[in-house]
């Protein structure tokens, strides 16, 4: 992922009003190791049901903001992450809705998924299980794998993005 700056990431999102955007906290942008990310997702730590999630879409960064549902998955289940397709237990997958862009976003209009609670999708992806004979290499397994949680993310950001 190529590096992003605290004023291409508020200028970037595309379902959130000026007010909301200004109120966004931005994580630690020092920290982010930009070649090991598809995406750069984090949770707002003054409230908790609030994410985001910031992207390049071609050559222009895309933000969408997310709000985590109130109410869990059952507990004691498993539950997969829509985007890196991860398996987890269920405390660790949250539904997340995203306003549609423009109008539709403010009459209601919103598309959920169910994502990783610590939007922490691109880490998942990098851990390869142990190897075995039949299976490919490690960096073909990560390859794979980044190639999957792009097209997904894609194609959540476009929808949230698309007026209707």
């Amino acid at each position: 992922m190529k590096p992003l700056t605290e004023s291409l990431i508020r200028e970037s999102f595309v379902n959130a009003s000026r007010g909301e955007i200004s109120r966004i906290p931005m994580p630690g942008l020092h920290e982010v190791m930009w070649h090991d990310r598809e995406f750069l997702g984090w949770r707002d730590p003054r409230s908790p049901s609030r994410g985001y999630i910031v992207h390049w879409l071609t050559d222009q960064p895309i933000g969408i903001a997310l709000r985590a549902s109130e109410v869990g998955l059952t507990r004691g289940i498993s539950a997969m992450c829509s985007l890196c397709r991860s398996t987890q237990p269920s405390d660790q997958v949250a539904l997340f809705s995203a306003p549609r862009a423009g109008s539709a976003g403010r009459n209601g209009n919103s598309v959920g998924n169910y994502i990783c609670a610590d939007l922490a999708c691109s880490i998942l992806i990098r851990i390869v299980p142990p190897p075995l004979p039949m299976q490919p290499a490690p960096d073909e397994i990560v390859a794979s794998r980044v190639r999957g949680l792009l097209e997904r993310v894609e194609a959540f950001s476009r929808n949230v993005a698309r007026p209707q």
